[in-house]
């Protein structure tokens, strides 16, 4: 009976799934509504626009693209390794441990952190200490980068697929 209880208690995860899935929904959403805004400021002069301020814009939907693409393979990866494992997904996109949805996640982090670092160079307004800023940006990618490099180097992908 507790058996059953716990085994089934799996599909509480279904939580975290709608919650991300909710999220990356929100922020495409916004994204698509930002990113309308910015199209329309530049060919409908509804505001001027200059190209230093298009190009922060534009790194800034990037930014909410990326992030809505970090809470979707959250939510993919969750519903794959607690609901259903087999969902027609791309390779690229399959999870089948919590180390596969891990590193799918650092990678896309390590994105994101460098796209948010772009952004803060192209509206640097000379005043603001960027090196600091610049210098933790790069150890966090550093050290992320060797935490997926020491992991991967260390156990196999798929201990029982070994020859």
């Amino acid at each position: 009976m507790f058996a059953r209880i716990i085994s089934s208690s799996r599909f509480l995860i279904i939580i975290a799934v709608l919650g991300s899935f909710l999220g990356a929904t929100s922020l495409l959403t916004y994204g698509a509504y930002e990113t309308f805004t910015v199209v329309a400021s530049v060919f409908g002069n509804i505001r001027e626009i200059k190209g230093k301020q298009l190009l922060l814009e534009v790194i800034e939907l990037i930014d909410l693209f990326l992030l809505s693409t970090v809470f979707y393979v959250i939510a993919v990866g969750l519903y794959e390794l607690f609901i259903q494992d087999n969902l027609p997904l791309p390779k690229w996109l399959e999870f089948h441990t919590l180390d596969d949805l891990k590193d799918k996640l650092v990678g896309v982090i390590i994105v994101a952190l460098a796209v948010l670092f772009l952004g803060q160079i192209v509206s640097w307004d000379g005043q603001r200490d960027l090196l600091g800023y610049g210098v933790a940006v790069a150890l966090v990618i550093a050290a992320l980068t060797y935490f997926l490099s020491q992991k991967s180097s260390k156990t196999p992908k798929y201990p029982d697929k070994m020859t």
